[in-house]
């Protein structure tokens, strides 16, 4: 009886254990298979917020653009890097031009803003008004201006940091723009100015000026004699990247 049951069942075992196999052979592959692909979510597509792109807008004046050195040496383009290094993903647009007062930043940096989308802008200028020997009062009116244009822009006023100029008073080419006793002390007078208007504006204000003034004693200098070396702007990006949170 039972040889007669196993003849009778034998041309139907070779296709059940090929469907059995089939089903274990999915169940396999099922549970091997990473989540995202059946949520639909990726680091891309849903990052946390300690992977999301940094999109970094640098405004400004020479102290930014990084004059006397290469582009790759000013401290915007060090502290991206020190940011990728962390493996994050960072979009940098440094639009700083040597010699821009805060009224060519209005006319030539703003309209950067917005279409570039910045999660972190820094504004650096001040020295060029001064050489132009305006007002610590009419800076005060044309840094309120933008910063206020950078908010409009879609920026939320924490994402903006305010730095302030450096203690070029020091170099050796600072005695063709005047008495540079009197040069260090309206430096100080226009960084208080930014400060403050940074903090009425709900921006932050990274006060770099007591590492700067230390660089300038050592004559951390450019080939030029009055822009900072490759070496201070490392040493910004440094203090910027301890402090700022991208």
């Amino acid at each position: 009886m039972l040889s007669f049951l196993m003849r009778s069942f034998r041309p139907l075992l070779l296709p059940f254990l090929l469907l059995l196999g089939g089903i274990l052979l999915a169940l396999l592959l099922l549970g091997s298979s990473p989540r995202s692909a059946f949520t639909g979510t990726s680091e891309d597509v849903a990052p946390t917020r300690g992977l999301e792109e940094i999109r970094y807008l640098a405004l400004g004046d020479s102290f930014t653009a990084g004059t006397g050195n290469p582009p790759s040496d000013a401290f915007p383009s060090r502290l991206a890097e020190l940011w990728r290094a962390q493996g994050r993903r960072v979009t940098l647009k440094n639009v700083a031009v040597n010699g821009y007062t805060t009224e060519d930043v209005q006319e030539r940096e703003i309209p950067e803003v917005a279409p570039f989308r910045p999660t972190l802008v820094t504004l650096a200028v001040g020295a060029n008004d001064y050489v132009r020997r305006w007002s610590a009062d009419a800076y005060r009116s044309r840094v309120r201006v933008l910063l206020r244009a950078i908010i409009d822009a879609g920026v939320a006023p924490d994402r903006i940091v305010a730095l302030p100029q450096p203690d070029w008073s020091l170099s050796p080419a600072a005695a063709s723009f005047g008495d540079p006793r009197q040069i260090g002390a309206d430096i100080v007078a226009f960084n208080t100015v930014l400060r403050d208007e940074a903090g009425a504006a709900g921006a932050r204000y990274v006060d770099l000026y007591p590492l700067m003034h230390k660089q300038a004693e050592a004559k951390m200098l450019a080939s030029d004699g009055l822009h900072p070396s490759a070496r201070a702007h490392a040493e910004w990006a440094a203090a910027l990247h301890e402090q700022v949170e991208p």
